[in-house]
């Protein structure tokens, strides 16, 4: 079988007190030298001919290890490989973490995931971890993923943080907007101007909203 060994930084940083890929691939390379193991190593900042290069080493499992970045993280398909191991896994997304484990498990073996952390984990890291190890359903991730960063913008380009609707909250009441949405399309199909007596409310409260800049603002 193949392993990946995924890192979350290339250079090594003051700030951050992680093991930096190039430092674990000397260890790597230290517990299984050659001649008995072979190491391909990954990253955003190699060239893509290097990087093909080394990609192609391990699809021919000339290549017992794999260490990377996330650059693994999409489109590598390798039934062979059986294991990975995902250092400082605090320091990543849970849609990150749900794609890199996607690598594994492709083949008929028993695959696993590793997830190695630091020992001091905010709450919002152990609840991703929790999560990852909980389930293997992207829908509940997705869904935990939402609670935890927030939907950000629903018009700008912000990808998380808290979107401040008046009433609704977009999780928990996600029953609720669904059939809020289905009886505003059924309104709309049957009476597209609001012209019936039934919708007059509606069409007034509309003709209020375009009054302002944003209507964004005013979702409830």
């Amino acid at each position: 079988r193949q392993i990946y060994i995924v890192y979350p930084l290339i250079q090594e940083s003051e700030a951050l007190d992680y093991k930096d890929l190039m430092d674990g691939y000397e260890s790597i390379a230290r517990d299984f030298p050659l001649p008995d193991y072979q190491i391909s190593i990954v990253h955003g900042k190699m060239k893509p001919q290097d990087k093909d290069y080394e990609m192609e080493r391990f699809v021919r499992g000339e290549t017992n290890l794999m260490v990377a970045t996330t650059v693994i993280e999409v489109g590598v398909n390798i039934p062979n490989a059986s294991v990975m191991i995902i250092e400082s896994a605090e320091r990543f997304g849970l849609s990150q973490l749900h794609q890199l484990r996607g690598r594994v498990g492709r083949g008929a073996e028993q695959s696993y995931c590793i997830l190695m952390t630091s020992l001091k984990l905010s709450s919002e890291a152990k609840t991703r971890l929790e999560t990852m190890t909980s389930t293997n359903d992207g829908f509940e991730i997705a869904e935990v993923d939402l609670k935890l960063r927030g939907p950000g913008d629903l018009m700008g380009t912000q990808q998380s943080g808290i979107l401040n609707l008046k009433i609704a909250d977009i999780v928990k009441d996600n029953d609720i907007l669904k059939t809020a949405r289905y009886y505003a399309i059924k309104i709309l199909n049957e009476d597209p101007g609001l012209q019936k007596e039934d919708n007059k409310q509606i069409s007034y409260a509309y003709a209020q909203l375009m009054k302002h800049k944003n209507i964004w603002n005013y979702i409830s």
